[in-house]
């Protein structure tokens, strides 16, 4: 049991902006075959995907300090990140399961005030599939 629910905790932390890798333990898991392969994906899936909602949340929040001097983000980045989300909207969120650039595009969303469920719908679709297609591969090469 402890050990799903650190899959679910690294997979939570690994969609916000800590530099966490959930694939290496889902991998390690599923050649260890000690757990189902549909729990495994649903646990990380979920956790993946709520992850994200805070990444979302900080992004409907994050116009409230960009006035601060603190904020680390220029305005001219934050105009970048809200004129490229406007171009692609809600369907770049399928590119929200890769390493480099899907947190911006969850904390994009909320900044561009997506609506919660069709924020999760379309994470959801990239989440699971990521690890559906990695489960894929695991379980072909193992």
């Amino acid at each position: 049991m402890l050990t799903l629910l650190s899959l679910f905790a690294v997979a939570f932390a690994s969609a916000t902006i800590l530099p966490l890798q959930s694939e290496l333990m889902l991998t390690a898991l599923i050649v260890g075959n000690q757990y189902p392969l549909p729990a495994l994906l649903l646990i990380a899936g979920v956790g993946n995907t709520l992850g994200a909602v805070v990444n979302w949340w900080l992004g409907r929040k994050v116009e409230t300090y960009k006035d601060r001097s603190w904020f680390p983000v220029s305005p001219e980045k934050l105009a970048s990140a809200q004129a490229r989300y406007r171009r692609f909207g809600k369907y770049s969120l399928l590119l929200s399961w890769l390493p480099i650039g899907g947190d911006a595009l969850t904390v994009a969303a909320g900044l561009m005030r997506e609506s919660l469920p069709v924020f999760l719908f379309w994470v959801a679709i990239a989440k699971f599939g990521r690890y559906a297609v990695l489960a894929y591969f695991v379980t072909r090469l193992s």
